[in-house]
């Protein structure tokens, strides 16, 4: 499992015995279950004045940005998982996860069993994910070049970026530090190598990698095992 993770990322669900086992074994646990602790007030508050509603088993570790605009809409799943800080992951948030929806009628949806690390997903127009899907450290999911390719439309409407809806289908596993652009739909159960840049569909079932991100070969029954 990536260091995005479930499993050891929690004592949540274990006796208060196993709980102490695991923390004397990984003291950092303790820190961060600590740190989330004493932001929960913040975060909380957080997410109300955003209009965001606060859903069933989330583990919101550092204090996340959600830019909602009002006129849009920003619906987060059960079971989400966010970390905003250095400690809550090996690999290091670069910053605070930030949830963004831009623009009047944007969408930001997000399914059940979600989790990302530093982030950042920014819908002007639409971005949809399905359900168990897993980002990995700093990644970015953004809809939109936010500037106008043209010099001259530039100038004049320098916000006026082309923008085009995304989905990530159910159980899409994202590789740390990849870049997800407009217009893209990732289809359910493949794997983004790390560091990749997505410019165009990708199949359901496969790995894909690189800049710009193709497909290296569908999953087989060993990688699902």
């Amino acid at each position: 499992m990536h260091p995005t993770e479930r499993s050891s990322s929690s004592t949540g669900g274990l006796s208060p015995a196993q709980a102490v086992r695991v923390v004397m074994q990984s003291p950092w646990i303790a820190l961060y279950m600590l740190e989330a602790a004493l932001w929960y007030p913040a975060i909380r508050l957080t997410f109300a004045g955003a209009g965001v509603r606060w859903g069933r088993r989330w583990q919101i570790f550092g204090r996340p940005v959600i830019q909602r605009h009002r006129q849009s809409t920003m619906i987060l799943g059960d079971g989400l998982i966010l970390r905003s800080t250095v400690r809550s992951n090996p690999l290091g948030a670069a910053h605070p996860v930030v949830l963004s929806t831009r623009r009047p009628g944007a969408l930001l949806r997000i399914g059940d069993n979600f989790g990302m690390t530093g982030g950042v997903i920014v819908a002007e127009e639409r971005v949809e994910i399905g359900h168990n899907v897993m980002l990995g450290a700093n990644c970015m999911i953004i809809d939109s070049d936010f500037h106008p390719l043209d010099p001259v439309e530039r100038r004049t409407n320098p916000m006026a970026g082309a923008t085009a809806p995304i989905v990530i289908e159910d159980d899409v596993f994202v590789g740390t530090n990849t870049l997800v652009l407009k217009g893209v739909t990732i289809g359910a159960g493949s794997v983004i190598g790390a560091g990749s840049v997505v410019t165009r569909d990708v199949p359901p079932g496969v790995i894909a990698a690189g800049n710009p991100a193709r497909v290296i070969r569908p999953l087989t029954l060993t990688d699902k095992a």
